[in-house]
């Protein structure tokens, strides 16, 4: 029979098991640390209460109609493009000129 010596000079035991050994191991390790970062992703997105009462009120379904009546109501024929604040300006006091200048006209 085989005896340990013969054991540790075959190349398919002495690299090829380890080798294995590794892959298989590390994908069932890799799984558990997954896991566990999925695991705390859902702890974290955990809501108030109050918050996701809120969340569920506006995933009530929306009426194409209803929609349509808002829309309707708006006056869409009035308005003017008001460019976006630079970013080396100062957004507060451009919004606030933009603003002003529509209001006057």
């Amino acid at each position: 029979m085989f005896s340990l010596k013969a054991l540790q000079k075959n190349k398919t035991v002495r690299y090829g098991v380890p080798m294995l050994l590794l892959i298989v191991g590390g994908s069932f390790g890799l799984r558990e640390f997954t896991q566990i970062r999925y695991d705390s992703q859902r702890i974290k997105r955990k809501l108030d209460p109050s918050l996701e009462a809120k969340v569920n009120i506006e995933k009530q379904p929306v009426m194409l109609e209803e929609e349509y009546e808002k829309l309707r109501d708006l006056n869409l024929d009035n308005w003017k493009n008001i460019r976006g604040p630079r970013p080396w300006e100062n957004s507060k006091e451009y919004q606030e000129q933009q603003r002003s200048s529509q209001n006057k006209e």
